[in-house]
């Protein structure tokens, strides 16, 4: 018997070692997938379904390989999931002493100098910022890490937080004064001695692109990289691969001038002129968009008169801060920073405006917030890019998650991400999905494109809360609907009395929402984006997911028009090539939130009757779990009640009702 059955056998050391733990065929197949692309240094592809056990079954063969690995997550709350529970799990199970090292971007650890400046500076936006800063203070007085995560009592999303980091911009590095005791050189200091290191993909790919945060230092004595939650990958690598600046960014650069001009060349009046200037150009671009959000290419941007003049006006001023603060780099090494931050916006700036590359296509495109403006420049593949990093040198790349294919078919993955050669895997979850999961597709609701859609939403939605008593995410594919249904969903529980707690996105940091959730016990909360994935809520607290629509893309969407665009110049089918797999995986990824153990049951409810009558449909539907169908309401309420249904059910439109405790009826 090999290593791995051993260890994964009904009596072997996970067994033995960690509490809960059973033995799955589909963690064996995965692991020993993982253990022959680790010996042959090859790139494994693979899908596991939700309950395989997929975390260890990559975490055992690593740590047996005896080389050094560097994995990466979705998150940096899946991050610190990986490395204080389940590495230490899987290093129990093996009796490991590897040397293992957590390492994140910049921002996430307290900078002693910003912190210490801030502190003598004394200006803060509200007193809330003074107090929390000072309580941070303590915190890295103590601190073994200086990592933000550890600091209890300290949200955060406090803004004081903005007063105690660094960025890649504003950090001094081997100049800084406090060099010998940072915080990012300590971790960094760490991961390079550790044999296994945990990240997560924004700062792996912001690293591969900006060498800036460690992790390039890492990769080349890798022997094994690991990537979760692949199925963002494509996304997250076009962030990265791309370029973007911010009105934020210059009011930060013009803000930190004018006060070091009058700190450090107070002699010098005309720098903190031109900071003033640089800070009223950079408001002045945003004003020239109307306050309501706009995205659009820059094609697209003539609709709007004033921005030209406010761009050019805006270049000049920049421009002037940075002559001006090449004059006085020499007194100080913040004014140094500031020069040379300048000099990167001019740069990006500069990029931005530049015609395109037919070579290396991209789009460029502007969207604003309410007070801010960000210019893009994304490219509309990363295929070339990604794919070269897997043969620059012989290692193993893992990409793994729970939703990778589409039907079993890796191709929409292989091509976003340039993979012309990998091995492939899918294990399907061990969950008996017809037993403990209903999909719901309501008859007769209108088009998803109707004025009146998300209002018939929320009235099928409220039967099938009446019947689980509450306990469900309603997830929308934007914040419009979220909103509308929320002013919908406060009316109909108060005229029926219903004492749902009502949670929203955006009320509370996503962690307390969920906290509250789970302590409710019958709460519906309403999410869009950030709800569809690495929510983990078992048990029956967490009963019904309803879905408004399929989550297609925005086909107004300045990059995923472009990337559209791009496919039909080729003479592809973008469509079918593109938009119908990322929904496939992005359902999928939705419908995850249901079914998290092997005792959880539940309804999916999909309000988009596509699924059911385009010809497209059958395609997604073959994505998701293999839950019984129906579009029947009594169904749903026979399996609330009934406590189990013994056979999956509908095939397209010929449906078949499901009775508990019997066969399927005709």
């Amino acid at each position: 018997m090999s290593d791995l059955k051993r260890i994964f056998s009904p009596d072997g050391a996970c067994a033995t070692v960690l509490s809960g733990w059973r033995s799955r065929p589909q963690q064996l197949a995965m692991a020993e997938a993982v253990e022959q692309a680790i010996e042959t240094h090859g790139v494994l592809l693979a899908e596991a379904g939700t309950g395989t056990g997929k975390t260890l079954a990559y975490l055992i063969p690593a740590l047996l390989s005896g080389g050094k690995v560097v994995i990466s997550t979705g998150t940096k709350a899946l991050q610190d999931q990986l490395f204080h529970r389940d590495l230490p799990a899987a290093r129990r199970a093996l009796k490991s002493p590897v040397k293992v090292a957590l390492l994140k971007g910049r921002a996430n650890y307290v900078c002693h100098h910003h912190l210490q400046r801030n502190l003598s500076d004394g200006r803060f936006a509200n007193r809330d910022d003074a107090a929390w800063l000072q309580k941070i203070a303590r915190f890295a007085e103590t601190s073994s890490s200086g990592d933000r995560a550890e600091a209890e009592g300290i949200p955060e999303d406090a803004t004081a937080w903005f007063y105690a980091i660094s960025s890649r911009d504003t950090c001094l590095g081997s100049e800084c004064s406090h060099f010998k005791d940072c915080f990012v050189m300590s971790a960094r200091k760490a991961a390079l001695e550790a044999e296994v290191v945990v990240v997560n993909h924004h700062l792996f790919f912001a690293d591969l692109w900006l060498k800036d945060e460690g992790v390039a230092e890492l990769l080349p004595a890798c022997n094994t990289v690991i990537l979760d939650e692949a199925h963002q990958l494509a996304e997250t690598a076009a962030q990265f691969f791309g370029e973007t600046l911010s009105v934020a960014q210059l009011l930060d650069l013009a803000g930190d001038t004018k006060r070091l001009a009058a700190v450090k060349a107070g002699d010098f009046p005309a720098l903190r002129r031109a900071a003033e200037d640089l800070g009223k150009a950079a408001r002045d671009l945003r004003l020239a968009f109307p306050q309501n959000p706009v995205k659009a290419t820059v094609a697209e941007l003539t609709r709007y008169d004033k921005w030209p003049d406010a761009l050019k006006a805006l270049s000049a001023a920049l421009d002037e801060t940075a002559k001006l603060l090449e004059t006085q780099a020499e007194r100080d090494a913040d004014l140094k920073n500031c020069f040379e931050r300048a000099q990167g916006i001019e740069a990006t700036l500069a990029s931005w405006q530049r015609d395109d590359d037919p070579a290396n296509p991209r789009v460029r495109w502007l969207e604003t917030t309410l007070s801010s403006l960000l210019l893009h420049a994304t490219p509309l593949s990363v295929g070339a890019m990604f794919g070269a990093k897997l043969t620059e040198r012989a290692q193993a790349w893992i990409l793994t998650s729970a939703t990778l294919a589409v039907g079993g078919d890796f191709t929409h993955l292989k091509t976003r991400l340039g993979i012309e050669e990998a091995d492939t895997l899918c294990v399907d979850s061990p969950f008996d999905y017809p037993r403990q999961g209903v999909l719901y597709v309501p008859q007769n609701l209108p088009a998803p494109n109707t004025p009146e859609f998300t209002d018939a939403v929320v009235a099928a939605a409220l039967p099938v809360l009446e019947i689980s008593k509450g306990r469900a995410f309603i997830l929308f594919t934007s914040l419009r609907a979220l909103e509308k249904a929320r002013g919908l969903l406060v009316e109909a529980l108060k005229q029926r009395g219903w004492d749902y707690p009502l949670l929203v996105q955006g009320d509370a940091p996503k962690n307390e929402l969920l906290a509250r959730f789970q302590q409710a016990g019958n709460a519906v909360l309403l999410g869009s984006q950030s709800f569809w994935e690495g929510v983990d809520m078992p048990g029956d607290v967490l009963s019904v997911v309803i879905i408004d629509k399929l989550p297609f893309q925005p086909p107004d969407d300045p990059v995923v028009a472009a990337r559209i665009a791009l496919a039909e110049r080729n003479g592809g089918k973008p469509f079918m090539d593109y938009q119908l797999p990322h929904a496939a995986i992005s359902l999928k990824q939705g419908a995850g939130r249901l079914i998290r153990t092997e005792t959880d049951r539940g309804v999916l409810m999909i309000c988009d009757t596509r699924l059911a009558d385009k010809p497209y449909g059958k395609l997604l539907l073959n994505a998701l779990p293999a839950m019984t169908r129906t579009r029947k309401l009594e169904v749903v309420a026979r399996f609330f009640a009934a406590g189990s249904l013994n056979t999956p059910s509908i095939e397209g439109g010929g449906e078949r009702e499901v009775v508990p405790g019997g066969e399927a009826r005709g």
